[in-house]
């Protein structure tokens, strides 16, 4: 038997326990790089400087004002936030969608473009 069919053959019993778990959060991620914004792509090409909160792909003008109203106002200072929770994507979208009333669509644009600038430059 060889490689392929032996990964075909484990990978529905191995799905149906804590791998099923990270089977979702992959497929999940899969789903989200293929609809990556402009906004998202643009964010991701360059350095971050002195950005403003809502140049950070899933933070909409609403989202924003939110955030910025408790001194979230800039893309370095979110991504401060971001590094504070470890590269944590599950749980900074957890903590944006808690304590901002992120969507869940929009937690995961934000945690995904903050990880790949962070794949990119740091």
């Amino acid at each position: 038997m060889d490689a392929k069919m032996v990964s075909a053959s484990l990978w529905p019993q191995q799905a149906e326990g804590v791998e099923s778990t990270l089977y979702s959060q992959i497929t999940k991620e899969l789903a989200m790089m293929a609809i990556r914004t402009q906004k998202f792509n643009v964010f991701v090409s360059e350095p971050m400087g002195d950005k403003d909160i809502t140049k950070v792909d899933g933070i909409n003008d609403d989202l924003g004002m939110k955030l910025a109203a408790k001194g979230f106002n800039k893309a370095y200072i979110l991504l401060g936030q971001f590094l504070l929770l470890k590269k944590d994507s599950a749980v900074f979208q957890r903590w944006l969608k808690g304590t901002y009333g992120a969507s869940p669509t929009e937690a995961q644009q934000c945690a995904s473009c903050l990880l790949e600038w962070c794949c990119s430059f740091l």
